[in-house]
C-alpha cells in the first residue's frame, strides 16, 4: 500500500513524497466513555491503517487529497484553517494543521495524499488514524521533536475544536503509542502506559470485530449529552471527574444522585467500567485471559441499559454470539452503531461468524462484516 500511495502521490502533485507514514485504527478491548471522565482504558491496534504520503510546502498552502472520497485535491491556505470552516472529511487533516500552528509550531504548507482501510464510522477510529497519521508526518518533516502522547494530545485537540467532536484521548493516544502484540492500558488523567501482552492465537483465542454496517457520528448531539450528563454527576458529587468516585463507595454515591436518574444511569456505567478495566487487566497479567470473557458482556450490559448507546444491531451480535458459545462479547468504540467484539475459542470462529450471519438475515439486517482483530503496531513511518 504504500508504494501505491507513493505512486499516486507522485500522479498528483508531481515530484516524489518525502516521506510515507501509516497510523491504524484501534479496538477499545474495555473502558468505553472513560476517556473523558479522567477514567481507565484498554485499546490495541489494528493492522488497518491510514497511510499519507507528504511532503513540505513553504508557500502557506495546504493541499489534500484521499483515495477514499471521490473528488479532486483541495487547496486550502494554513493562515485562513478556522475552527468549524471545513465539515468535509477534509476537517481532519487541516484540524492537524490548525492545531500544530496554534500550539507556537511553524507549519509553512503540505501537500498530502491519503489512503485508508480502516472502516469508516464502525467505531474503530478512523478519524484518529488520519489525525495522527498527518501530525506524525508533520511532525517528522519540520523536525517539531514533538513525543507520541503530545501529538496525541493536539490531534484530540483538532478534534474537539476545529472538528467539534467532543471526544475524549483514547483514540488518538492508541494510534500513537500501541505496540504489536499488546494492549494499551492507559490512565487518560496523567497518560500513563502499560503495554499489557495480548497474544490471543499462543493461547487458541481468536478476538473478532464483527462491523454492523450501522454508522455513527462523534459529532452528532447523544454522545455530547453524555459527555454533559457525566460532568453534571461528577458537579453534583463534587469531584473534578467521575475517575474519582471509588467504586467500593459507589452505592452511596448512586443515593445522592437519586432524584437524577438520566445522571446516576451515567454515573453508574463509568465508576463500574474503570473496574471491568482493572480486573481485564488483572486477569490478562495473571494468564485467566478466557476469565476477561464475562467481563466483556458485563459492560455491554451497562452500555446497553446505563449509557443506552448499544442499537438492536449490536445487541443482536452480543446475544447471539454469547449464545451460541463465545466467551464473551460487547459493543466497542462510541456507540450509536458501529462495531461489536466477540471473544472466541479459535476452533469455534467459524460456527459462530454463521450464527451472527443468519441472526442478521433472519432480523432483515445488513449483511455484517466480521474479520479477525490482532494487534498491531502504531503509528510509524513506513519508507
Amino acid at each position: 500500500m504504500s508504494e501505491a500511495v507513493a505512486k499516486r502521490f507522485g500522479e498528483l502533485y508531481g515530484p516524489a513524497p518525502e516521506g510515507v507514514w501509516a497510523a491504524p485504527g484501534r479496538v477499545n478491548l474495555i473502558g468505553e466513555h472513560t476517556d473523558y471522565n479522567d477514567g481507565f482504558v484498554m485499546p490495541f491496534a489494528l493492522p488497518h491503517t491510514a497511510v499519507a504520503a507528504v511532503s513540505r510546502r513553504d508557500d502557506g498552502v495546504l493541499r489534500l487529497h484521499s483515495a477514499d472520497v471521490e473528488g479532486g485535491v483541495t487547496e486550502l491556505r494554513v493562515a485562513d484553517l478556522e475552527p468549524g470552516t471545513d465539515k468535509d472529511w477534509t476537517a481532519y487533516p487541516s484540524g492537524v494543521v490548525w492545531a500544530l500552528r496554534e500550539a507556537g509550531h511553524e507549519i509553512t504548507g503540505a501537500d498530502i495524499h491519503l489512503a485508508s482501510t480502516v472502516p469508516a464510522g464502525a467505531g474503530l477510529s478512523s478519524s484518529a488514524a488520519l489525525e495522527v497519521v498527518v501530525a506524525l508526518a508533520l511532525n517528522d518533516l519540520y523536525g517539531l521533536g514533538l513525543r507520541r502522547w503530545q501529538l496525541a494530545r493536539l490531534c484530540q485537540r483538532a478534534e474537539n475544536v476545529y472538528v467539534g467532536a467532543p471526544v475524549g484521548i483514547m483514540d488518538q493516544t492508541a494510534a500513537a503509542c500501541c505496540e504489536a502484540g499488546h494492549a494499551l492500558f492507559l490512565d487518560t488523567r496523567d497518560l500513563s502506559q502499560r503495554q499489557i501482552p495480548f497474544d490471543l492465537a499462543a493461547e487458541g483465542l481468536r478476538l473478532l470485530v464483527v462491523d454492523t454496517r450501522v454508522k455513527h457520528s462523534h459529532s452528532e448531539g447523544e454522545y455530547g449529552k453524555r459527555r454533559a450528563g457525566c460532568e453534571k454527576g461528577a458537579a453534583l458529587l463534587g469531584v473534578d471527574a467521575l475517575r474519582d468516585v471509588p467504586y467500593a463507595e459507589l452505592d452511596a454515591a448512586l443515593e445522592r444522585l437519586a432524584d437524577d436518574e438520566e445522571v446516576l444511569r451515567l454515573v453508574r456505567h463509568v465508576v463500574t467500567e474503570d473496574e471491568r478495566v482493572e480486573r481485564v487487566v488483572a486477569l490478562l497479567e495473571s494468564g485467566e485471559t478466557r476469565a476477561i470473557g464475562p467481563v466483556l458482556t458485563e459492560g455491554h450490559a451497562s452500555l446497553r441499559d446505563d449509557f443506552r448507546i448499544s442499537c438492536p444491531e449490536l445487541d443482536l451480535v452480543v446475544d447471539t454470539a454469547v449464545g451460541a458459545g463465545a466467551l464473551g462479547a460487547r459493543m466497542t468504540g462510541g456507540g450509536f452503531g458501529g462495531s461489536a467484539i466477540v471473544l472466541a475459542e479459535a476452533a469455534d470462529v467459524p460456527r459462530l461468524t454463521g450464527a451472527v450471519e443468519e441472526a442478521f438475515a433472519a432480523a432483515g439486517f445488513r449483511v455484517p462484516r466480521v474479520f479477525e482483530a490482532v494487534p498491531g503496531a502504531g503509528a510509524r513511518r513506513l519508507d
